[in-house]
């Protein structure tokens, strides 16, 4: 299963505007995306809830995981999402 290392740029973490624009670009995904914090549980990337559950803040380094057609650029979307800093409209 592919994966990928990110560190997250948001100055507020993966909380309110941040988690739910990743949300939404992670369900749009062909593929069911995870993002996991250290050794955690993974939680679907598409989840707002479940982003805002793994405490991931500015400068944390969280993994995304994915499978099937498409997992690679699903990943490469997802990461870019998260190493830009989403706080800002």
């Amino acid at each position: 299963m592919p994966e990928r290392r990110v560190t997250v740029a948001s100055k507020v973490g993966l909380h309110a505007r941040p988690a739910a624009l990743l949300a939404k670009a992670a369900a749009g995904q062909p593929v069911k995306v995870t993002i996991r914090k250290g050794d955690g549980e993974p939680v679907e990337a598409g989840s707002v809830l479940g982003l805002m559950t793994l405490g991931a803040m500015h400068g944390d380094e969280v993994v995304l995981a994915a499978e099937g057609d498409g997992a690679d650029d699903a990943l490469e979307a997802i990461a870019s999402l998260i190493a830009t800093d989403l706080d800002e409209g």
